[in-house]
């Protein structure tokens, strides 16, 4: 594949939060896997630490009301987890992804523990019922998904 993209994060109104650059490695009619690289100052999010240049290896779904991030360490490219980011459907085209995120978030470690991440937040979204239950169906769809150990969380130790 190897084609470039930009993928741009938005809120959960549209407004744009976040873009970068991502290289394709590989696609179907309903995703997209791209690589990238962490493009922030070190973050330490307390579950986990972020670094400039971690490798992500990110797919985006046209489908689904979620994206799953694979974290690699930038050092020694370790697994850090998985970064589950729940959105509505992601708009793939040719040169462009784009996913409106709606703040929940789901962080797996290598070891199949998992944590919720900003529920309280997802909760206050003023966004509809019919948004509200397809973003917790999502994250339950997840977390039966780690908990089967089915891609990508069958490397889970």
């Amino acid at each position: 594949m190897g084609s470039e993209v930009t993928v741009i994060k938005t809120d959960h109104t549209g407004e744009e939060v976040w873009r970068y650059p991502a290289e394709v490695i590989a696609r179907s009619p309903l995703h997209v896997t791209l690589e990238a690289r962490f493009n922030r100052d070190d973050m330490e999010l307390g579950y986990a630490r972020f670094r400039r240049d971690d490798r992500f290896v990110e797919t985006f779904y046209s489908d689904r009301w979620y994206s799953i991030f694979e974290v690699h360490d930038v050092d020694d490219d370790r697994l850090k987890g998985w970064y589950c980011n729940f959105s509505r459907p992601a708009h793939i085209d040719d040169g462009l992804v784009r996913a409106d995120d709606l703040a929940l978030d789901l962080f797996v470690y290598p070891d199949g523990r998992s944590l919720v991440l900003d529920r309280d937040e997802f909760d206050d979204l003023p966004v509809s019922d019919q948004t509200r239950a397809a973003g917790l169906a999502a994250l339950s769809e997840l977390q039966a998904r780690v908990a089967a150990k089915e891609p990508p969380f069958d490397q889970v130790r």
